[in-house]
């Protein structure tokens, strides 16, 4: 199942690629985790104006993890591909994907991360669902766990 020590896709080359990214995303981990079940995003609209649409307003730490993950080289706008792959159709399966993810499945990781970062970015609710439902929480951690366990390991 693991490849080479050295080679592409290495677990050393899983860390190095992934280390710093994850390291950045792990501060928002306690924020993320104290706002699953919570709503971070209000709708607006005034009232005063009879068309307008109402658009979501977010909590500004959400909006600040949502930044620093587009910094990130994980975003891959093919995530679609780690979905029907894995057979993930739902947040629940998501969880359940995450729960039992190893050091090797760090880019399907990545996709799952990439949906919820790239869809919010048109569909309002997406970034507010992935913090309510626990999934970007549950992701980061594991995320982050990972790093720690394999950096730490030798193999």
């Amino acid at each position: 199942m693991f490849e080479g020590k050295d080679g592409e896709n290495s677990i050393e080359d899983i860390i190095s690629r992934y280390k710093d990214d994850v390291a950045s995303l792990a501060t928002y981990i306690p924020w993320l985790k104290e706002h699953t079940k919570q709503q971070v995003a209000e709708s607006y609209s005034n009232s005063e104006l009879s068309n307008s649409m109402p658009f979501p307003v977010y909590d500004s730490t959400l909006l600040g993890f949502v930044k620093q993950a587009q910094q990130t080289g994980m975003m891959n706008r093919n995530y679609t591909y780690v979905y029907t792959r894995n057979h993930i159709a739902n947040y629940k399966d998501e969880l359940e994907f995450i729960k039992d993810a190893e050091i090797m499945q760090m880019d399907d990781l990545a996709g799952i991360l990439s949906k919820y970062i790239l869809e919010g970015q048109t569909k309002g609710t997406v970034w507010a669902e992935g913090v309510f439902t626990g999934v970007l929480y549950q992701l980061i951690y594991k995320m982050d766990d990972l790093i720690h366990f394999w950096g730490t390991t030798s193999y």
